[in-house]
């Protein structure tokens, strides 16, 4: 199994994801399968309180067979929804894949979409079997990338989360540098909807750079700043090229407004004028 998963972008840049291994991914099903667990019981308990509050059982008769068919509906739901609602939610991580590290990208480092997503989590209950992710485990071991059945349905792959990216680890890519900007040259701009795929890393680095671009020398200033803009179009499925500087700016002022609209309660820092 190979360990990076690179991407080289329009620029010449070239990214690398940290491809999650079967442990990793295993400890991550491990808490998603018991969140699962427990919104089920919760979920069939309270609705057996209803019921029988009601009168239900009394009233109608119920087959052995219709009941266990409710059920299996009902926990294919809440299973196959979790997945799904969450990966969209959180961009490709669920409370298990946050817990450890991980997330859910598209092939080419783009964000995970709803077909992609629902597929990946349609072909887990094949992955599943005979238990406890079998097939899965079985295909992970073959595949370079670790990729079980339901990531080559959706076009998936699971990656592990960078933490702690500073300017002075960037600085120290070797990454060719880039012409600058032509004058009136801009980048496609990220949406309201779109920087709720960012985090709170995200903004602190860009900010970071935005601060400290005057002390950088022009080779250096023109490289971090295609690494950073190429790297966060990557992830909000942007195309790529284009003024790296301008579209800094502009997805801290978007970040800053989807953090107000959501009614964020923690402070960020002020944005660069």
């Amino acid at each position: 199994m190979d360990d990076l998963y690179t991407i080289d972008t329009p620029e010449n840049i070239e990214f690398a994801y940290d491809i999650a291994g079967i442990g990793s991914r295993f400890l991550a099903a491990i808490v998603d399968t018991l969140l699962i667990a427990l919104a089920e019981v919760l979920v069939f308990a309270a609705a057996g309180v209803i019921a029988n509050g009601a009168g239900v059982f009394d009233t109608l008769d119920w087959s052995e067979s219709v009941v266990i068919a409710i059920a299996g509906l009902v926990g294919f739901l809440i299973l196959w929804g979790y997945y799904i609602i969450f990966e969209m939610v959180w961009s490709g991580q669920t409370p298990g894949k946050r817990l450890i590290g991980l997330r859910v990208v598209r092939e080419g480092g783009r964000p995970i979409t709803f077909i992609s997503s629902a597929l990946r989590n349609f072909i887990r209950l094949v992955d599943f079997l005979p238990a406890f992710y079998g097939i899965g485990v079985v295909v992970m071991f073959i595949d370079p990338r670790a990729r079980r059945l339901g990531d080559l349905a959706g076009g998936t792959l699971v990656v592990k989360e960078r933490r702690g990216v500073t300017l002075e680890s960037l600085t120290a890519n070797t990454a060719p540098m880039i012409a600058p900007p032509r004058p009136g040259e801009t980048m496609p701009a990220p949406s309201l909807q779109q920087v709720h795929m960012l985090t709170d890393q995200d903004y602190t680095l860009v900010q970071e750079f935005l601060r400290r671009r005057e002390q950088l020398g022009r080779d250096a200033r023109f490289r971090l700043g295609a690494q950073l803009a190429s790297g966060l179009q990557a992830r909000l499925g942007l195309p790529q090229g284009g003024d790296a500087e301008a579209f800094l700016h502009y997805v801290v002022a978007q970040y800053q407004l989807y953090q107000h609209a959501q009614g964020a309660v923690k402070q960020l820092p002020n944005q660069i004028a």
